[in-house]
């Protein structure tokens, strides 16, 4: 594969589509057998990559199992999504490398990513990077990246945030409601669209197509889903639903 070939996939599936879906794995909650059967159906559903990462609890060979088994049964690209230098993994195609830009902590804005770094050379990743802003509940996520979630409520910090991220130099920008939580509201999104041109991600509280659709609908250009498929007994029909939802809701705002 030529370099760079992963974030041109995405820019072009995104082009073609109005909206993509991602699939997230999270290796702590997830075996490889299930992984590979949950990325298999997902992506015959219609999900355009698969995520790999989780917040706690996740080693450099937990990911290794996870990868290599959801890269025996899929086409797609597999992207890292990591809480930590550790969990990073040679055998992906790609890492969200990611900086949680409204956390306390220096050390989850730059200095995790100093240490990783590295690594990400010597294994060749493709670096796709990542604006990462926290809010809602924010979810074990915040707690480990001692961020301070912002309220729903304050859509003009939010704005601000992800417009800091494109002024940065990321390429992408990830608005994350929080696993468990509600999800991003669409009026929120529709801020952060009309702010700025760089791709977003919603993340956090995916559950109905519905959602997806609105979120879709007022400019988010990917959505990640985690935990339904996880909780899920028919993951390929419930991703086919949301893949549906979200492509009609990209479709009712063009032009």
């Amino acid at each position: 594969m030529k370099k760079g070939w992963v974030k041109e996939y995405i820019l072009e599936r995104i082009k073609e589509r109005g909206a993509i879906h991602m699939t997230l794995l999270d290796p702590d909650k997830t075996s490889p057998e299930q992984a590979a059967k949950i990325a298999k159906e997902a992506v015959e559903a219609g999900t355009s990559a698969i995520m790999v990462g989780g917040s706690t609890g996740v080693s450099e060979s937990m990911t290794d199992d996870v990868v290599l088994a959801v890269k025996k049964v899929v086409r797609v690209p597999v992207i890292l999504f990591p809480g930590a230098p550790t969990a990073l993994s040679r055998y992906a195609d790609a890492v969200w490398f990611l900086s949680v830009l409204n956390s306390q902590n220096p050390y989850f804005i730059v200095g995790a990513q100093m240490q990783g770094a590295p690594i990400v050379k010597r294994y060749g990743l493709e670096v796709l990077s990542l604006g990462y802003i926290l809010m809602g509940v924010g979810g074990a996520a915040s707690i480990v990246s001692h961020a301070r979630p912002l309220p729903f409520d304050t859509p003009e910090v939010v704005v601000a945030y992800a417009l800091a991220a494109e002024y940065m130099g990321f390429s992408f920008v990830y608005l994350e409601g929080g696993s468990g939580g509600h999800p991003v509201p669409p009026s929120l999104v529709k801020m952060v669209r009309d702010a700025v041109s760089i791709p977003i991600i919603v993340g956090g509280g995916i559950r109905e197509p519905g959602t997806a659709r609105e979120l879709a609908r007022a400019g988010a250009d990917i959505l990640v889903t985690g935990t339904i498929v996880e909780e899920s007994e028919n993951v390929k029909e419930k991703v086919e639903e949301i893949v549906k939802a979200m492509e009609d809701g990209a479709r009712a705002r063009r032009p």
